[in-house]
């Protein structure tokens, strides 16, 4: 069920490539999706991708596809992905998927 949104929450499935699998990745998307007060979770991909799904206004959204782009230290990230959905509203908080 699709919980009515203000116009400017926006959502989308982002998936990063790169050496990004065993450098805090995953973390350090958590930490500044919670910082950003956004909702959603990130997960590893069996390829060494990383699949991201976040909901959230659009500047803050914006603000994550930016950080996910330089991503941490230990990471070096090479293309960033992203497929704009339509917002659901339902996913509270934001969790790291095993």
């Amino acid at each position: 069920m699709t919980v009515p949104q203000p116009p400017d929450f926006i959502a989308a499935e982002v998936i990063v490539s790169g050496d990004v699998q065993g450098v805090g990745y995953r973390a350090f998307t958590q930490l500044v999706a919670k910082e950003l007060g956004l909702s959603g979770w990130v997960r590893n991909l069996y390829d060494g991708r990383v699949q991201v799904e976040v909901e959230g206004p659009r500047a803050k959204v914006e603000e994550l596809l930016a950080r996910l782009r330089r991503g941490p230290s230990l990471a070096e990230v090479t293309d960033v992905s992203v497929t704009w959905k339509t917002p659901t509203g339902s996913v509270q908080g934001f969790t790291i998927l095993l």
